[in-house]
């Protein structure tokens, strides 16, 4: 009887062990986990930064290397794991280098574009109109280009004029009472300069729009006179007066005392090359034009035609005459090629003028010449105008240059050549 308390006692011991037991056994395999946790205190070194990894903001931050095993960045990759370094960020090894503010928006190139101004008429005279770029076939130096550029569209003009106050007086006067016609040949948008030339060349005006300017510059030329430029008046006194002298004295006093007159020069290339010079200097967008009223004699220019030439055609710039005078008679030009010695060169009006792509009108009336006046401008402002990238090297050697129509019964006139510009020009 005295057993079963202790027995019951015993059960219960028994009981309350195996529920303790069967607690820990469910505990413990929450505890597992826990043991990798000393792993992520020390992970392995990691790599450059990349854009992938920086993207993940809860990653947490590389362990620097120790001192004595400094980490090996990847090829090309200039980012550290030095803290000494700088982020990969904020190095400029990637970035672009900043040019020179004076050369950011410069460009150097050589473009090798030739423009070529081209007049169509037909046998009666008259400009053709509605031509398109396939009509026109361009050659230089014999070789087919390719034309890149045509327009149709009317330019304004630059127009330098020079005038000849050498010339005979009738015909001098005949100039002189055009002037309102020379005046109205050109349009609002165009700009004109004014020359004349007998033994000098005198600027009579600077490029400015037809009006008031250039009417006040017209005016001066009527007062001037053929015998104020030293042509037909006798000498009365002065050291041209008699014949050769020593010290004053007459070398043989029974030698008659001669009026001796100077020789009238006319400087018609150095007029021409001032001209050229100051037409280079315009806008290149405009028409370039020399319009020459004269008879075309050359006689005393200190420059040459070859010379002038050269500067025309690198210039782009046309020679139109209106010949008046002798010149204005067709049969004269004819008679002008037999030259006498010590007179000058004939007229060279058309030289300058085939050779540039210009024309001659030769006019003898005052009616003729100025209307002639607006034929000149009327040719130069509708001009078609052609345009290729010549294929030749950069010397400066003169190119030949043709221009053909695919239609019969017209005339083409265009520049017989060019001369490149050099490259810091172009």
């Amino acid at each position: 009887m005295q057993a079963g308390p202790w027995r019951g006692l015993l059960l219960t011991f028994h009981f309350v062990l195996a529920v303790a037991m069967g607690v820990s056994a469910q505990s413990q395999p929450k505890n597992l986990p826990d043991a990798p946790q000393p792993q992520k205190t020390f992970p392995p070194p990691a790599p450059p930064a990349s854009p992938e990894s920086s993207s993940h903001d809860s990653a947490p931050p590389a362990a620097q290397p120790r001192v004595d095993q400094p980490a090996q960045p990847e090829a090309g990759n200039s980012a550290s794991a030095n803290s000494d370094n700088p982020p990969a960020a904020s190095q400029p090894v990637r970035n672009p280098v900043t040019p020179d503010t004076d050369r950011l928006y410069k460009l150097v190139s050589t473009t090798n574009f030739v423009e070529i101004p081209v007049t169509v008429k037909d046998s009666y005279g008259k400009m053709v109109e509605g031509l398109l770029p396939k009509d026109f076939t361009v050659y230089e130096n014999g070789a087919r280009q390719k034309v890149t550029y045509f327009t149709s569209d009317p330019l304004a003009i630059s127009a330098a004029v020079l005038i000849d106050v050498g010339m005979a007086d009738t015909s001098l006067r005949k100039v002189q009472s055009g002037v309102q016609a020379l005046q109205g040949a050109f349009s609002q948008y165009d700009e004109v300069a004014v020359y004349t030339y007998g033994n000098s060349v005198i600027r009579e005006s600077s490029f400015t729009t037809a009006g008031d300017r250039l009417t006040a510059a017209l005016n001066r030329i009527v007062e001037t006179k053929r015998g104020q430029q030293s042509g037909g008046v006798p000498v009365s006194g002065g050291p041209f007066e008699g014949g050769p002298t020593v010290n004053g004295r007459p070398l043989d006093p029974s030698v008659p005392q001669i009026p001796i007159i100077p020789k009238d020069r006319r400087v018609l290339n150095d007029a021409i090359l001032q001209a050229a010079l100051d037409l280079s200097k315009v806008q290149p967008a405009r028409r370039r034009v020399i319009m020459i009223v004269g008879d075309g004699r050359e006689d005393g220019s200190r420059a040459s035609y070859a010379d002038v030439l050269k500067i025309l055609l690198t210039n782009k710039i046309s020679v139109y005459a209106i010949g008046v005078g002798p010149a204005g008679i067709p049969v004269w030009r004819k008679l002008e090629q037999v030259n006498v010695p010590g007179t000058g060169t004939g007229n060279i009006l058309p030289k300058y003028a085939s050779a540039t792509g210009g024309e001659v009108f030769s006019e003898f009336t005052k009616q003729a010449i100025e209307n002639a006046y607006s034929a000149v401008t009327l040719v130069a402002r509708n001009q078609y105008t052609l345009g290729y990238y010549t294929q030749g090297t950069l010397a400066e050697n003169y190119r030949d240059i043709e221009v053909r129509v695919a239609r019969p019964g017209l005339r083409v006139t265009a520049k017989a050549g060019y001369y490149p510009l050099p490259p810091g020009r172009q």
